[in-house]
């Protein structure tokens, strides 16, 4: 695979406001795939893509075996949960509650962590990160680039769904699940009396401000979707009838058993973001398939395939890999790319901007020298915002 650094030799990682990427495949995520494909690239935008055009003059040129949009990781911990596993590099849960909305994710996210520069290498230019499962409600999430600056810099939403977990939990309370549900259903209905309190046209008999109470309050107006970790059956089902009852936009995360569930799930217009393909059977995971994947697309239910989170070190997974084991198993191939690229992009609300490649979109490209689903292919280059943010095949 052959390359042109001409620029780059001078600065390894740096902006080229002028780029143009031949490839022998680009997969746009948008349509079919193009091949023998050119784009090109101005001021960190996709200014153009096809075939049979001249490059013009000023245009550094990148030659790749096969492009994809930069990967949208619709759900991990990654940036508050840290490489090296030790208290100061973990701060995806709080324990000292198990109800939390008040906790904002861009408060913990560290953009210099180890593990954002991890997941960036193998092509993930987009997390969608925050508080981690295990707590009935615990944070908020929300969605950066993973290129180096401040969190100010790379934020893309400072605030995009709020996490919460029916199942397996951290605390002492509550111990099962008839009590997370009441528990759940008692915070909304103050929530509710607390809105219309605040409607009040006598100031005076509003409510003091709640950081708590505040959250709920965009969560039942729809200005954010819950993003409910649940796995059986049992509590995936919990989660749409909590949905139904307070109105909340609902999406499902690591859904398990999901495929027991096909035509309520598709009631309920639940959004899916699946486990990871390689996940552990066990525990409430017991039951899962790798070919969940392909189940839930064949019966109508757009997928989006996450990291999530690991307790073992790097504490997170190869996104691109789990994409191509729910491909093995069953996966259309371009559904597999989808599956981690528009369609995440579509269900964090930012598909303007990422997940697929587009005139006008933001400049979120790999580079692969090989099939991306090949475990020997190697990504070469990462860009974002134009921007090459990693090098890997030197």
């Amino acid at each position: 695979m052959r390359f042109l650094y001409c620029f780059l030799l001078l600065s390894p990682l740096g902006l080229l406001a002028q780029t143009a990427i031949k490839a022998d495949k680009i997969f746009t995520a948008a349509g079919p795939a193009i091949q023998s494909g050119i784009i090109l690239i101005r001021d960190g935008k996709i200014e153009k893509i096809g075939t049979g055009f001249e490059i013009p003059v000023g245009y550094t040129l990148l030659e790749a075996k096969t492009v994809t949009p930069g990967l949208v990781d619709a759900h991990s911990l990654v940036g508050l949960s840290g490489a090296l596993n030790i208290p100061t590099d973990q701060d995806q849960l709080e324990k000292s509650s198990p109800l939390q909305p008040d906790l904002r994710a861009i408060d913990a996210y560290n953009p210099e962590e180890k593990l954002v520069q991890y997941v960036r290498s193998w092509g993930v230019t987009t997390l969608h990160t925050g508080h981690g499962t295990g707590a009935l409600i615990s944070g908020q999430t929300f969605i950066a680039k993973t290129k180096p600056g401040t969190v100010e810099s790379v934020t893309v939403k400072p605030l995009a769904m709020l996490a919460m977990t029916l199942g397996t939990s951290n605390y002492p309370s509550p111990g099962t699940r008839a009590k997370q549900m009441a528990m759940l259903r008692t915070e909304l209905l103050k929530a509710q009396t607390y809105a219309k309190k605040m409607q009040d046209k006598d100031v005076t008999k509003r409510p003091a401000a709640d950081l708590k109470m505040d959250m709920l309050v965009k969560l039942l107006s729809g200005e954010i979707k819950a993003l409910i970790t649940s796995n059986k059956a049992n509590d995936i089902m919990n989660a749409i009838r909590l949905s139904k009852e307070f109105g909340l936009k609902l999406v499902l995360n690591g859904a398990a058993e999901a495929y027991l569930l096909i035509e309520e799930i598709k009631e309920a217009k639940a959004e899916v973001i699946l486990h990871a393909t390689m996940a552990r059977n066990g525990g409430e995971t017991l039951n899962m398939t790798r070919e969940s994947a392909a189940i839930l697309t064949a019966a109508g239910i757009p997928i989006s395939i996450e990291t999530g989170y690991e307790g073992y070190v790097p504490k997170t997974r190869v996104l691109i890999h789990e994409a191509a084991q729910a491909m093995v198993h069953g996966l259309d191939y371009e559904e597999a790319i989808k599956a981690v690229t528009i369609n995440p992009a579509k269900l964090l609300g930012i598909e303007k901007r990422v997940g697929s490649i587009e005139v006008g979109k933001d400049a979120d490209l790999v580079l692969y020298n090989g099939d991306p689903f090949e475990y020997l292919t190697k990504v070469c280059i990462v860009l974002i915002d134009g921007e090459i943010v990693n090098r890997g095949c030197e």
